[in-house]
């Protein structure tokens, strides 16, 4: 169990603090939800999340097999809905591989960035396509 604290702060900010490490992030609303969209929204915590979990899972699974993925860069692109309710409707990622397509590890990276536990964890309305681009 990780426990961390969230203080709202007045207008639309909140302070989160991840309580094993004592590290605090600050959100805010975004500009198009009555906010100043000076710091990441709660939806793009969970774009971020979706791009970081992705690399993370990746970089696991390539330490185990000996494949150096120094460089992998993973872009992520938050569409919001078109209608109510409001929600995340696109998480739309381009993954650059410094690595080439023909690997021999290449399909089983692809099958760990598809099994990370936030990609699990997302509501399947949400769209996620993905742009592969290799070495």
């Amino acid at each position: 169990m990780v426990h961390i604290d969230v203080e709202y702060q007045g207008k639309l900010r909140c302070e989160a603090t991840h309580q094993p490490s004592t590290t605090s992030i600050h959100t805010d609303a975004p500009v198009d939800n009555h906010g100043l969209g000076e710091s990441f929204s709660p939806t793009d915590l969970v774009a971020t999340a979706l791009a970081s979990c992705i690399a993370t899972i990746m970089g696991i699974v390539a330490e185990r097999n000996d494949i150096d993925l120094s460089g992998l860069k993973i872009g992520v692109d938050k569409t919001m809905a078109a209608t109510p309710p409001r929600r995340i409707g696109q998480l739309t990622l381009k993954i650059e591989m410094p690595i080439a397509a023909e690997h021999p590890k290449a399909e089983m990276l692809k099958n760990a960035a598809l099994a990370c536990p936030v990609h699990k964890s997302l509501h399947p309305d949400i769209q996620m396509p993905i742009d592969w681009t290799w070495k």
